[in-house]
């Protein structure tokens, strides 16, 4: 009997043991996934936000567009079919009145002694054609003018839908530019911006900087003169193209681009020593006089 009691304290005692082992373990494993989601907390939630936001911004600029267009075909609509009920009531109204003149007219030709009907028949066929003939003449023509002033204001309200649309899609990619940190990612967004805007020189002139980032200087100075070509008063173009000319060493077109630049936008003058693109002339007399506001 203590033999099998002896045995039952030992099983009793190796199963104490290896629960409490798994369950040291099942603590450390838990303490480890524990640090892991933490890990996981620390890093930043905001690119899926982000994200999330213009999703949301595109989904409700195509719900604008449909209803929209969806507005302009029910104006449209009602417009043709008001303009069609006027002009059938008209017409109605003035073949009732003449009908009652025919009426009229032939009962004083009677009275008047107008013996033969054949007569004051063919009479009144030919007053009949000639007023019904005027007057589908007149109404052709002034159909014609409301078919085509509906004509110029459908094609009026598609082209400011078509604006509209664009500038919502050029909208969209600039708050992508904003949002994207690799420049060659911005580079293709601009390019998108340009194929639906080609004169945009605000997206040209950012083209040009991050083309600067990745050492296209000479694809940057042609897209500064492509802006100055199209905007000639657009300081940013010059401050630009001051910036390639200073990355390349040629620092006399490049002081002569900052003087334009501040010229067409003096706020730019802030930013001249902190441009890392102007680190090459810190040591220029000239430009430390642009600095100190100095005239040249």
């Amino acid at each position: 009997m203590r033999y099998y009691i002896s045995l039952l304290f030992v099983c009793f005692t190796l199963l104490s043991a290896t629960v409490n082992a798994a369950e040291q373990k099942a603590n450390v494993l838990t303490a480890q996934e524990q640090q892991q989601e933490l890990n996981r907390l620390k890093e930043p939630m905001y690119k899926p936000l982000l994200e999330r936001y213009v999703l949301d911004e595109l989904k409700a600029v195509r719900q604008d567009q449909q209803k929209l267009r969806e507005d302009v075909t029910k104006q449209v609509t009602h417009a043709q079919l008001d303009t069609a009920d006027r002009a059938i009531t008209y017409t109605t109204d003035t073949i009732n009145n003449v009908f009652f003149i025919i009426t009229a007219t032939a009962s004083i030709l009677v009275l008047v002694g107008w013996n033969s009907l054949r007569d004051v028949k063919n009479k009144v066929e030919d007053i009949v054609n000639t007023r019904v003939s005027v007057i589908t003449d007149e109404y052709e023509d002034r159909l014609k003018i409301l078919e085509e002033k509906l004509r110029v204001r459908s094609e009026e309200i598609l082209s400011n839908q078509e604006r509209i649309s664009v500038t919502n899609e050029v909208h969209s990619l600039w708050m992508r530019a904003n949002l994207e940190s690799d420049f060659a990612n911005k580079i293709e967004i601009f390019d998108e911006i340009l194929q639906r805007k080609p004169e945009d020189v605000e997206a040209i002139a950012y083209k040009a900087d991050a083309l600067l980032e990745i050492n296209e200087t000479a694809q940057a100075i042609e897209l500064c003169n492509q802006a100055i070509d199209i905007d000639s008063d657009y300081g940013y173009a010059y401050w630009q193209r001051a910036c390639a000319y200073a990355l390349t060493h040629k620092h006399a077109d490049a002081l002569a681009d900052i003087k334009m630049a501040l010229d067409y936008s003096p706020n730019l003058r802030n930013e001249l020593l902190h441009e890392s693109a102007f680190a090459s002339l810190h040591d220029n007399e000239s430009f430390n006089t642009i600095v100190a506001g100095e005239p040249v």
